[in-house]
């Protein structure tokens, strides 16, 4: 299938003219957006990411995204393209002026369906940048994502296909579309919120789900994943593993280059996600 795209009430063609040129969304990245998996012409935990989108918006400063309108255009989308695999919603500022400041009231809703595979594992590259805890927009979904398309393009011409960032106080923090877990000591522990982090999706239910299962996952104390727990993965004294909507939770098992070891409780936990996603469309 191609990219199935929903503008604002309509289906419109990828190459068809759908925004301004002058929507806030475009010319300063004020927006938010939420992915999610589909399986079989549904949206997983969809009411979730729609949580998070109000909240992400919330943060912004834009009004609440019109929910009713978001899953008119995901129904929309998901009809014509039956066998996407991924969905984006995005909403914007809608059209404002150049410059920072906004027009009140406005608002652009795009939803695209596209198809989406991911592999069993990662290979991911420690990124020189840091993520900043003390943001603005520190946890929410923005389009402003120049920081992670630099980031991410350093760790693709390196091999990897994810970069993992530290904060500016030295924490593990995440990567650039996922979350990140640190397998040792018999647990599975995942970077706290207040490091900056986006409170995943898949995060949030590896989390619920282990608890639910009396596998040992957990986020961490303060200060107990700094980013050179990495060396430790290089050492094969810790395992890694990250997690996003399309990825679910993969081990990686190559870190700046070198190959390591997946964990045997990344892959635990791997399979009781993908039991558990295949129970429930809307956890």
């Amino acid at each position: 299938m191609t990219l199935v795209l929903w503008a604002d009430g309509e289906l419109v063609g990828e190459n068809q003219p759908a925004l301004s040129a002058v929507d806030h969304g475009v010319t300063v990245g004020d927006g938010v957006f939420e992915t999610c998996a589909v399986d079989d012409g549904r949206p997983f935990a969809l009411t979730r990411h729609l949580r998070r989108l109000a909240a992400s918006a919330a943060g912004l400063g834009l009004e609440a995204p019109d929910e009713a309108r978001v899953r008119e255009g995901v129904a929309a989308v998901l009809a014509a393209a039956p066998d996407a695999g991924r969905l984006r919603i995005t909403v914007t500022a809608g059209i404002g002026p150049l410059g920072s400041a906004r027009t009140p009231g406005a608002q652009t809703v795009v939803v695209a369906a596209a198809p989406a595979t991911a592999a069993a594992t990662a290979a991911v590259v420690r990124s020189p940048w840091t993520r900043n805890e003390r943001s603005a927009v520190a946890g929410l979904k923005t389009t402003s994502y120049a920081e992670n398309v630099v980031a991410l393009l350093h760790a693709q011409e390196r091999g990897g296909d994810e970069a993992v960032l530290a904060n500016t106080v030295g924490d593990l923090c995440e990567g650039t579309g996922s979350n990140v877990f640190v397998e040792r000591g018999g647990e599975l522990v995942t970077p706290r919120l207040d490091t900056g982090c986006l409170a995943g999706i898949t995060r949030e239910l590896v989390l619920e789900w282990g608890a639910a299962e009396g596998i040992p996952v957990r986020e961490a104390r303060p200060g107990e994943l700094p980013f050179e727990v990495l060396d430790d993965v290089l050492r094969g004294e810790a395992h890694l593993a990250i997690t996003s909507s399309v990825r679910n939770l993969q081990p990686v098992v190559t870190l700046d280059g070198t190959s390591v070891e997946a964990g045997p409780l990344c892959a635990v936990v791997q399979t009781m996600f993908a039991r558990r996603r295949a129970e429930t469309v809307d956890p």
